[in-house]
């Protein structure tokens, strides 16, 4: 969250609105001054969070007490060997950053739907899961059938393998509930 240009627009927002009321508490009433502060103190508060610095704080805060010589005693004191500091949020930033351009820039040498077609294809041929027999052949079916049958023979499927039931079976629960998704997409 930190890093998030939307965060510390709301903060500025909240800065000019605080100012706003820093004025009025000069030219109209002194009890301006009061929601001037309140509104500066938010602002502040986004920015310093939008910024990265509390995270920053927080962590090394962290990272200082499970240091060896830092504080010991109490419920899961010392170091910890598997835990790693969060990455770099600047880098996350610029990944997101670069994917965006790239999104916009669009297919290279291609109109834009030639490249949509091409992913969509990609997609079906990738797709996990049954064949349509096999889909077919899980549910009892009869390829010909049409779209009332599958939902009846699933629903009727699904009541006899439902994990839930007596005699249940989570990975048939699994085939069913794929079979019947390949069926109806």
């Amino acid at each position: 969250m930190y890093g998030s240009r939307l965060v510390t627009a709301v903060a500025a927002v909240f800065a000019a609105t605080a100012m706003l009321f820093g004025i009025f508490g000069f030219v109209y009433n002194l009890g301006f001054f009061l929601v001037a502060a309140l509104f500066g103190a938010v602002a502040y508060f986004m920015w310093y969070h939008a910024s990265g610095r509390f995270a920053r704080r927080l962590y090394r805060g962290v990272e200082d007490r499970a240091a060896p010589g830092g504080q010991q005693g109490g419920f899961g004191a010392g170091p910890r060997e598997e835990w790693e500091p969060p990455r770099d949020e600047g880098a996350r930033q610029r990944a997101r950053t670069a994917r965006g351009q790239r999104a916009r820039a669009g297919p290279q040498g291609g109109a834009r739907g030639g490249n949509r077609r091409r992913r969509r294809a990609t997609a079906a041929t990738q797709q996990r899961g049954p064949t349509a027999a096999e889909a077919y052949d899980t549910l009892g079916l009869d390829p010909s059938a049409d779209e009332d049958a599958v939902k009846s023979a699933y629903r009727k499927k699904v009541k006899q393998v439902h994990p839930d039931a007596a005699d249940g079976d989570e990975e048939a629960f699994k085939e069913v509930k794929s079979a019947y998704e390949r069926l109806t997409d």
